[in-house]
């Protein structure tokens, strides 16, 4: 259970970090691709990926690029999210990405669709709005207040809050897809992870410098941290099913089940968010909704 406990604790220690450091305006983007390189090393030391069988990627680079793509593209969408609607309701939805690999593999890969598999998808679905809801109210200027965000009644390119919310359940997902095709073509987990990561950062230190952006020391230092925390997430993750072999439901269930509660606790005394009851019944529904799709 220690392993659980760890990745559960080292998720949302993520969506904490990714808050305080756009409070104080540190450029996200920065911190990510500092991050990559230490995620990168931590996986070669621990995972030892095999770099001998990287000439047998083959047709799996496609889906490696998509990855290196969206990896850092996801991250940089989390933290938008935290920052427009708070960590309950943007690490409930990241958890709620689970339903996206189980529609797509009776849609578009032939898997059966079951009464409770059913069920479970349709708790997510409602879970998902009821977490984007936000309650609006008219102030005297004229202007409209959506959660944390202000909204002129004059046209605007501002993005509404839900997108960014909606943006991290389907990047998540896609992301979960990607890596599960890739796995099926016989390549071994660790070496997509290793290669993927140093594809991630790359491609967003390159873009980084084509913009000329301005190089801040706290966002790269932060990336230390951050890199640290992602692979702590996912070895503790891999060790967890490791070490409760027998026991998959429990570091499923855990899993999800564990962040959703402890962003909460952490969501509501430590940032003071609030939640309407719409809000909250989404919660809820998150939870059942990951019960409901294990057991089916």
């Amino acid at each position: 259970m220690t392993y659980l406990i760890i990745a559960v604790l080292c998720s949302v220690a993520v969506s904490v970090l990714l808050k305080v450091l756009r409070q104080q305006g540190v450029d996200i983007r920065q911190t990510i691709v500092a991050g990559y390189p230490v995620a990168f090393l931590l996986t070669g030391v621990l995972l030892k990926p095999d770099l001998s069988a990287i000439g047998d990627l083959g047709s799996a680079w496609g889906i490696i690029l998509l990855l290196g793509l969206l990896l850092p593209l996801v991250f940089v969408i989390l933290g938008r999210a935290i920052d427009a609607v708070g960590i309950i309701a943007t690490d409930a939805a990241q958890r709620l990405s689970l339903i996206i690999p189980i529609v797509a593999a009776f849609v578009f890969f032939g898997d059966t669709l079951t009464t409770q598999r059913l069920l479970g998808i349709g708790l997510g679905f409602l879970a998902l709005t009821a977490l984007v809801y936000r309650r609006s109210a008219t102030i005297a200027n004229g202007q409209t207040i959506v959660g944390q965000a202000v909204y002129s009644s004059k046209p605007t390119t501002q993005v509404p809050t839900g997108v960014w919310l909606l943006g991290v359940w389907l990047g998540y997902g896609v992301i979960d897809i990607l890596f599960k095709q890739v796995a099926k073509q016989g390549t071994a987990f660790p070496l997509t992870l290793f290669v993927a990561f140093g594809l991630a950062g790359s491609l967003l230190f390159a873009y980084l410098l084509l913009t000329k952006t301005r190089w801040q020391g706290k966002a790269l230092a932060s990336g230390l941290i951050l890199g640290v925390l992602n692979m702590g997430n996912i070895y503790a993750y891999i060790k967890a099913h490791q070490s409760l072999a027998d026991s998959p439901s429990v570091v499923f269930t855990g899993m999800n089940v564990g962040v959703i509660a402890v962003a909460t606790l952490v969501g509501v005394f430590a940032f003071k968010e609030s939640l309407s009851k719409i809000n909250l019944v989404g919660i809820l529904l998150a939870i059942g909704c990951v019960f409901v799709l294990f057991w089916a």
